[in-house]
């Protein structure tokens, strides 16, 4: 399996404010469909290493940490809406373990859970040329509904706002069973080295093409 890993563009003044910013991404010629039962058993054993310890010292790890600071400096409190990874981790606390979705989501909470870098897919067919990221403008609504704040750093196609950054993707850009091909994007953000990106976008298409 070979991965086409782009680099997604950051507009001018966000990247004078956070240089390493960036969002890699890569196209994929997968549909949705139900989760098999290998990775039904992978996400079990992850899920058995998610132990009560590790999840409470999980935050002090590296890339966890970085997207902590960057989630504060970018005006998110991380203990409030929490990243990606530690949604994770208190879900399985809560549920005593990871429960299999579909294997769309089962692939990115795996990369998630791996890694600690937020994964998240769009449906490319409903992209308006590449995704990149931005600051919300005056007015904008996420999938025409959802207000967005004055300069709240989205993920954007030429077009519109498609998804929040660490936070949710829109219903109008999100993968759907009717999905035919999907774009996989992973945020990058300074402390958080670009192998460990590349790690997360080959970790949830190797399991999508199981």
């Amino acid at each position: 399996m070979e991965l086409e890993l782009e680099e997604g563009w950051v507009e001018a003044e966000l990247a004078g404010d956070f240089p390493e910013l960036g969002l890699v991404h890569t196209p994929l010629e997968a549909r949705p469909r139900k989760t098999p039962r290998d990775v039904k058993e992978r996400l079990r054993a992850l899920a058995d290493r998610y132990t009560g310890g590790k999840v409470i010292h999980m935050r002090q790890d590296a890339v966890p940490w970085a997207y902590r600071v960057f989630s504060r400096q970018v005006g998110i409190d991380p203990d409030t809406d929490r990243t990606p990874v530690e949604r994770i981790a208190v879900e399985r606390l809560r549920h005593g373990g990871l429960e299999s979705e579909n294997l769309v989501d089962d692939a990115l909470t795996i990369a998630i859970a791996e890694t600690g870098v937020p994964v998240f897919a769009l449906d490319a067919d409903k992209l308006v040329g590449e995704p990149g990221l931005r600051p919300a403008r005056p007015g904008e609504r996420l999938a025409g509904l959802q207000p967005l704040s004055a300069r709240q750093l989205v993920v954007a196609d030429e077009a519109r706002p498609v998804a929040i950054v660490l936070g949710e993707v829109a219903d109008d850009a999100g993968v759907t069973w009717d999905t035919e091909r999907m774009r996989l994007c992973a945020l990058r953000v300074k402390g958080v080295p670009p192998i460990a990106v590349e790690e997360a976008l080959w970790i949830a298409a190797e399991t999508l093409y199981t």
